[in-house]
């Protein structure tokens, strides 16, 4: 009874504090609205929030019929049938001054890129390396012991010597027997090296083959092999691999090793034959060497970049300079980059998305600063207790991310949140609410942002004023949490390997969440008819369908894969076309939003169609969820899901329900468990508006977290799908029985 009445009397002193402050807040804008209206001009914001961003192209004028060989009527009824079953639409928006001098300075290749910027930004710093001083015991409270870094400064190449350097290491490659146009393999983790390797080859004419660092052995081996490359450029870390790896691999009779700042690489122990050199020797090699560059052409591959193989064996994409350069050119029409700003490396440079972004940086001045997930903020695993995260030392005002990523901060900053006291997490609330409703009308708010978020900005360097997310869909949920709460531009772009990562970017003063923006400068977006999922161009209120890319930035298809090429690729009136089998709309700003995928949507018994994907992006988003798989029998009536349920939270919801000192093996095997969550998932689903029958009716919990080793996930970490079923096939014949 007492404690009934102590929390009535706290709940009475929280909603009575709230309530001043509101009162408080209602005042202050009364007071600062019209000097705030004078300032901001937040109708110019919402204008540009709202203005037209793509229009449909005329089908008479993109059909160049010949009309002398057909009767008026006929053209007609061609044009007429074409605006039933496609739509393509073209930005409204010009080229910007990067582009256009792109153009004067006939910039067609990434070689040029780098000789351009090496003369413009010479003495500029370029690349940056966090420099690890030492690697040190730390006992941890439960006296457990860890290696950690105590970490200096971050040590800079200049533009000219980055480039010098990349020079050096090409022709260095030239020395070692490497020819011009022969393949050569990357597979290491995202440092300066790699850039500058890549950039090495680029001045050979020798095409990059990109593999994740993260890919699985085999993964790994069938990329070198298919590729036919007899040397490989790898790192420290990864370099003990190839003692097995080398004898699927027949053709490598060359590894270049980027050194560890720490320890010394260890080369003995490798197939009889393989020379092992490390990466400076390669450069001290070129610096004497007599060979010249030999400029790529715009057509020439510049990389064999293979996907992440959500569906299969991975597949290796043909993007030449001529991609690579056309996605820059609409990258920097739609994102706002200063010679000034510092961008952190740390996503994967065998993604091309962070490959794009980064030569984007290069090209407009921009330095990169490298960084890892272990060490990247002050609470990073490798980071030692008083020693800074990379993002407070390097303090970058520009990042890329991924939806896994901004997932994992969200649910950061909710369970800090949740933590808190009765009263923080009231305040919490309202001041969050306060600040969307204001950004919703075009204004900024100084002083809440200095007094509350520039906080939790902080954990990034607090000077990030814009994050580019791809990859993946972003939910519209993290999409605000995360804009709001650090204070930043969330840009979300989508694009895919096939078309070097180009397709639309948001614009910035977009101040709605979940879509992905409009076309970039150097590509259309067409919406094609899928009868079969009810996706028409003729639907209300919005135009839907499977999204295709045209333009210079789509590949010219996958390396040894012809009649998979010309399944997904074809041309139109001098244009190349990709299929992405994903399912769009676009709204009437002109803006695509992406729906649905074709190979994610699932018709079940009753005739409704659940996309098993966008079902996964709202529920990722539930804090008990670490990661899911949500399956659909086409014979039955719900859905069930696979579920890796976050450990922190499943202990406090084990704690709740009276399960105490339990493993988290024993946690996900217990019935009481699985119920619990269930009901967690459904209360959250309601909250995402999910329909009844999108909502998992079973659900079963995994003991393992999946990895990329395991072969549940690719080394992007998205989901195989086959494979997990495969893999619980059991269990999910359980669900359904029961």
């Amino acid at each position: 009874m007492f404690i009934e009445d102590d929390a009535q009397m706290d709940s009475f002193w929280v909603q009575s504090a709230i309530g001043a402050i509101k009162a408080i807040a209602f005042v202050y804008d009364i007071i600062t609205l019209p000097v705030y209206l004078v300032l901001q001009k937040p109708w110019q914001r919402r204008q540009d929030s709202r203005r037209v961003k793509a229009k449909p192209i005329n089908q008479k004028q993109k059909m160049l019929v010949d009309e002398s060989k057909y009767a008026p009527d006929d053209i007609e009824a061609k044009i007429i049938k074409k605006d039933e079953s496609e739509l393509t639409y073209r930005t409204t928006d010009p080229p910007r001054d990067v582009h256009v001098k792109m153009l004067q300075e006939n910039i067609d290749t990434l070689e040029k890129v780098f000789n351009y910027v090496a003369k413009t930004h010479s003495n500029k710093r370029c690349l940056g390396t966090r420099q690890i001083l030492s690697e040190e015991d730390e006992v941890q409270p439960n006296g457990r012991v860890f290696k950690k870094y105590n970490m200096g400064d971050y040590k800079w190449r200049t533009f000219t010597e980055a480039e010098r350097q990349a020079a050096n290491f090409g022709r260095g490659l030239r020395e070692l027997g490497q020819k011009p146009r022969e393949n050569i393999v990357i597979f290491a983790e995202t440092r300066a090296e790699w850039m500058v390797a890549a950039h090495g080859c680029f001045k050979q004419a020798m095409p990059i083959v990109t593999v994740y660092a993260t890919l699985g052995d085999d993964g790994v081996a069938h990329c070198i092999s298919e590729t036919e490359v007899t040397t490989v450029i790898t790192s420290h870390d990864l370099l003990p691999k190839f003692k097995t790896l080398l004898a699927q691999c027949p053709n490598v009779d060359t590894i270049i090793y980027m050194e560890d700042q720490l320890h010394k690489t260890e080369t003995t122990g490798f197939k009889e034959g393989v020379k092992v050199l490390p990466f400076n020797q390669v450069v001290k090699i070129g610096q004497d060497s007599k060979f010249e560059s030999v400029p790529p052409k715009g057509d020439d591959i510049a990389i064999i970049m293979y996907t992440s193989g959500s569906t299969g064996t991975p597949k290796g994409v043909l993007l030449s300079h001529k991609n690579c350069i056309a996605t820059m050119k609409g990258f920097v029409d739609m994102v706002p980059i200063y010679p000034d700003d510092v961008l952190i490396g740390f996503l994967p440079l065998a993604h091309v998305f962070e490959l794009v972004a980064e030569s984007l940086c290069l090209m407009t001045g921009v330095s990169i600063g490298y960084s890892t997930p272990l060490t990247l903020i002050d609470t990073s695993s490798k980071i030692r207790r008083g020693c800074k995260g990379d993002a407070s030392v390097l303090k970058p005002t520009c990042m890329t991310s991924v939806p896994l990523i901004l997932d994992r901060i969200s649910k950061g900053i909710n369970d800090k949140v949740n933590s808190g006291s009765a009263f923080r997490k009231a305040l919490f609330k309202f001041l969050y609410q306060y600040k969307v409703k204001w950004i919703q009308r075009g204004y900024k708010t100084p002083l809440i942002d200095k007094l509350v978020f520039k906080k939790v900005a902080k954990l990034m360097g607090g000077k990030v004023r814009i994050i580019m997310s791809g990859g993946a869909p972003l939910s519209a949920d993290t999409h605000e949490q995360i804009k709001t709460c650090l204070c930043v531009d969330l840009i979300q772009g989508y694009g895919l390997t096939e078309t070097t990562s180009g397709a639309t970017v948001m614009h910035e003063r977009d101040m709605t969440y979940g879509r992905t923006g409009g076309p970039l400068t150097v590509c259309d977006i067409r919406l094609v008819n899928w009868e079969e999922g009810n996706y028409r161009v003729t639907n209300k209120p919005y135009p839907q369908g499977e999204v295709l890319i045209g333009g210079d930035c789509v590949s010219q298809g996958y390396y040894k894969l012809p009649s998979k090429t010309n399944e997904d690729f074809f041309e139109e009136d001098g244009k190349r076309w990709f299929k992405t089998g994903d399912i769009g709309e676009v709204q009437t700003d002109g803006v695509l939003k992406i729906i649905d995928r074709k190979k994610d949507l699932v018709k079940l018994q009753a005739g409704e169609y659940v996309s098993l994907g966008k079902v996964e992006s709202e529920l990722k988003t539930c804090g008990i969820v670490e990661n899911i798989c949500v399956y659909g029998d086409p014979t039955k009536q719900f859905t069930v899901a696979l579920v890796v349920p976050n450990q922190k939270h499943l202990e406090d919801l084990a704690e709740r329900h009276g399960l105490q000192n339990k493993t988290y093996e024993e946690l996900c095997s217990s019935p009481v468990m699985e119920k619990a969550i269930l009901k967690e998932i459904a209360d959250h689903s309601r909250k995402c508006k999910l329909q009844k029958f999108e909502v998992p009716a079973a659900i079963t919990l995994c003991k393992e977290v999946w990895s990329p080793d395991m072969g549940l996930v690719t080394a992007a970490f998205k989901l195989k799908r086959k494979d997990i079923q495969d893999r619980y096939q059991h269990d999910i014949n359980r669900m359904y029985a029961s």
